[in-house]
């Protein structure tokens, strides 16, 4: 262990960029466990979004820890952005 290290500091742990899951691949995996075990995903998702209750999410496929990989707020921006861009409000990134 490296002697400056401060035990006051808090230490943070970034995945390098080609280890993280894109938003749409989590949300893609996450759909489709829930269907796999007869949830309706959309409303299981919503719940989730709205309430922030991991329960909403099986834990069937890993799929309850990848969604908590991602904010709620930034699945919520992912979902719009992808909305709007479908209704041609906004353009694709």
């Amino acid at each position: 262990m490296d002697k400056d290290f401060d035990k006051n500091e808090t230490v943070r742990f970034v995945l390098p960029k080609e280890e993280q899951i894109a938003i749409k691949d989590i949300l893609e995996k996450v759909y489709q466990s829930l269907q796999e075990k007869g949830y309706d995903p959309k409303n299981q998702i919503i719940g989730y979004i709205l309430s922030g209750d991991p329960t909403y999410i099986t834990s069937y496929n890993n799929a309850r820890n990848l969604i908590r990989q991602v904010d709620r707020d930034e699945l919520l921006e992912e979902l719009l952005n992808y909305y709007l861009n479908d209704l041609g409000i906004i353009e694709k990134k």
